[in-house]
């Protein structure tokens, strides 16, 4: 599949959490910093607003016309910039959250790639797939408050210093106001960032048991335990509920808290200013802006505990992909001094465990009395699992794993098809050309799929590619990996789910169609087996006997047993 070339994301602080976001901030500090700068422009604008009106209206009851003017002039200037600032303040917090959340997509896509066959050993694919749903809004969030948050704080001592300026009284309790306040929410957020964990967890397990429905949803009608199952989802989603009204009625607290507290902040200042107008300590203007100033901090202060809110949820959300971010794949790749000898290459591949040789341009098949067997040999030989494996002679260990992906391709049954136009998924280096479409798909009996399309090879496939039978998946698979070409293919039961007539024209084509390459295929199809090159009795995980098949089933029992089903 094509993909669109993106900057590089870096390397990722996993140490932590708040090593992680600081890391994000970071990799985004000229935005995060001009939207900084931004928002406090933004909150000055507004919090000069109730001076500026004060003014005018102590000029208004002094009959200053033109002082009146000037005021009113500087309070249209405040709401010019207001407005200039505002538009762009939100600009760049767009730009910041969407910076924050893709890079989190992108680096965990990338430690995905890294990990390959290892991540799902360590990971259920709900906790994966909950990083893209949920945690990359909540890291987004966290660093688009710290844009309002930091302009809030700068606004709250703007408006402090002006308050002591104005009134010691007033600006005290402005001043002792604050700190009261974010202690008194302070106590919310441990049981908060608690429960939010709680709730992260279950949904990722929630999301885990959806994805193994929907994978498995036709055996499970099959054997009639759809209803077993879905009794098991209400009972998961019921505990998901559960914890989310728990997380509720802690946000539930915390929004009340927004509201109350600056309430009574500003009962208390608006109540001392009146006292102090009436006995003639503060001007009729002053009052109009401290009442304005009360009523203006109720923002930066809901701003400054939703900050604390959006902080614990990014804070949850980054523990989540730091854990994903601080696994280490189980197969590694040697130092990359053999690359320029992997160029003399192909040449024999070969398992020492088993004694399993895959020969370049021969058809070679593998019979398992074990299916096991064969799946632990076909990991061995991709180096998906470690062995004992030679490739031309040198150890697979020591290749770089890049070299190897690239030499050597394992095509089995857990592949899947993609969202996207069918050729992109066909080719997916988007190398080939049409001819070589073609001859693939002829190969693997998956014409008649694309002639029954009505839009060919231009066909959307839809997610895992459901439109198409099990079969069908399976042959568009098998053009895929010819497609791929490369030097050594491992075929897992690559015609297990089409039928007989097809499995037999599958047989005689693929030997043509990988002439010259070497190409393994692990199965027990008679049908398959009869049209290989040489072939290979696997028992106990070791080869036991080799030759063509007819010569085996004459002179081996045991494989005569395996490849018939006990059926002479």
């Amino acid at each position: 599949m094509r993909v669109l070339p993106v900057a590089d994301p870096g390397t990722p602080d996993a140490r932590g959490p708040l090593r992680y976001l600081w890391w994000v901030a970071r990799r985004q500090a000229a935005s995060l910093l001009a939207g900084v700068g931004l928002a406090v422009l933004w909150w000055l604008g507004q919090a000069l607003v109730p001076a500026a009106l004060g003014k005018a209206i102590d000029a208004m009851a002094a009959r200053d016309a033109g002082t009146l003017i000037r005021w009113s002039a500087v309070v249209l200037g405040l709401g010019v910039v207001q407005a200039a600032a505002g538009v762009l303040r939100h600009r760049f917090a767009v730009v910041t959250w969407l910076s924050a959340a893709y890079r989190t997509v992108q680096v965990t896509v990338r430690q995905a790639t890294r990990l390959g066959a290892t991540l799902p050993k360590r990971l259920s694919t709900g906790e994966v797939v909950s990083v893209g749903n949920s945690d990359i809004a909540h890291i987004g969030n966290a660093m688009e408050i710290l844009l309002r948050g930091a302009g809030a704080a700068i606004a709250i001592v703007a408006v402090t210093v002006i308050l002591l300026a104005t009134s010691v009284p007033l600006g005290l309790v402005v001043l002792v106001g604050v700190p009261l306040m974010a202690a008194a929410v302070g106590p919310l957020l441990k049981p908060l960032h608690r429960r939010q964990h709680e709730q992260r967890d279950l949904q990722g397990d929630l999301a885990t048991r959806a994805a193994d429905i929907v994978a498995g949803l036709r055996v499970l009608r099959g054997v009639g335990g759809e209803q077993v199952f879905a009794a098991r989802y209400r009972a998961e989603s019921q505990r998901v509920r559960q914890a989310g009204v728990r997380v509720a009625s802690v946000e539930s607290l915390l929004e009340g808290a927004q509201i109350l507290l600056p309430g009574v902040l500003i009962a208390c200042v608006t109540w001392l200013g009146a006292h102090f107008a009436l006995d003639g300590r503060i001007t009729p203007g002053q009052l109009v802006a401290f009442y304005g100033y009360a009523v203006f901090l109720i923002a930066p202060l809901r701003t400054l505990t939703e900050a604390a809110d959006r902080l614990t949820k990014g804070h949850v959300a980054a523990r989540r992909v730091c854990r994903i971010l601080s696994l280490e794949p189980e197969i590694t790749g040697g130092d990359g001094r053999l690359s320029a000898g992997l160029n003399r290459l192909p040449g024999t591949l070969r398992d020492g465990e088993s004694g399993v040789e895959v020969r370049p341009g021969r058809l070679t098949a593998l019979a398992a009395a074990a299916p096991e067997d064969a799946i632990a040999i076909a990991d061995r030989l991709g180096r998906f699992a470690p062995g004992d494996v030679t490739l031309g002679g040198a150890a697979l260990a020591e290749l770089p794993l890049a070299e190897v992906r690239r030499h050597i391709l394992v095509a089995d049954n857990g592949a899947r098809l993609f969202t996207g136009r069918l050729r992109d998924e066909l080719d997916v280096r988007g190398t080939a050309t049409d001819e070589d479409v073609r001859q693939a798909l002829h190969a693997s009996c998956a014409e008649d799929i694309v002639a029954a399309l009505p839009e060919g090879l231009e066909a959307h496939v839809a997610e895992s590619g459901r439109e198409f039978s099990g079969g069908q998946q399976q042959r568009l698979r098998l053009a895929r990996a010819l497609l791929a070409d490369a030097e050594t293919l491992i075929l897992v039961e690559p015609t297990s789910a089409v039928d007989a007539h097809t499995e037999a024209r599958v047989a005689e084509r693929l030997g043509k169609a990988r002439a010259g390459r070497a190409t393994l295929v692990c199965t027990t199809s008679p049908l398959v087996l009869d049209r290989a090159d040489h072939v290979l009795y696997v028992e106990g995980g070791v080869v036991r006997a080799e030759g063509t098949h007819r010569a085996l089933l004459e002179t081996v029992p045991a494989y005569r047993s395996t490849v018939t089903r006990g059926e002479d």
